[in-house]
């Protein structure tokens, strides 16, 4: 069984995965059940794909208790960082890494965020599922789950669960469209 790229993600009704200024704060608002899947989906993956405003975020929020510790986990960043007990600072070339990571034998691979990131893993046709949960709230404004840009991409459902006020859709990519 061939690894695929994940995408786990919580999202706005109005599609939004954080306000302008990083902050989660209507997510916790929102009743679910349990984690709402994550142990389940967590225990998938063994690989973290990672922004460098996503992992700053993280690393600021939660200080020294870096939430993926015992996942292999990759940052993309164009800049220079310190060597680091929990991840891997790369600036290569995406879609090759993402290619010799699927060849090794392994569980998932999840890309966690961000939005630019999330971007260019659709554009590169990358992305294998996309679990989506939707928090029955509209914030109006922030960061988009799908940013604009000229793709289609066929989508096939897969289920549909609840956890609560929360409710979770899974999808396979069927097919990718460029548009010119």
């Amino acid at each position: 069984m061939s690894r695929k790229v994940m995408v786990f993600i919580a999202t706005s009704l109005d599609g939004y995965i954080a306000t302008e200024d990083d902050s989660l704060d209507w997510l916790f608002k929102v009743e679910g059940e349990g984690d709402n899947g994550y142990s389940e989906f967590y225990e998938t993956v063994d690989t973290i794909i990672l922004g460098r405003r996503t992992y700053d975020w993280i690393m600021n929020v939660e200080k020294e208790n870096f939430p993926y510790k015992n996942k292999k986990c990759y940052v993309f960043t164009r800049s220079r960082n310190e060597p680091n007990d929990y991840v891997e600072f790369v600036d290569g070339d995406i879609v090759e890494l993402i290619n010799s990571l699927k060849r090794v034998e392994g569980k998932n691979i999840w890309i966690v965020g961000g939005g630019d990131l999330l971007a260019y893993f659709f554009k590169e046709n990358l992305v294998d599922e996309l679990i989506i949960t939707i928090a029955p709230t509209i914030i109006g404004t922030g960061i988009p789950l799908f940013k604009k840009q000229n793709i289609e991409l066929e989508l096939e459902l897969k289920s549909v669960r609840r956890f609560n006020q929360f409710a979770e859709l899974h999808y396979v990519k069927k097919e990718i469209i460029h548009r010119k």
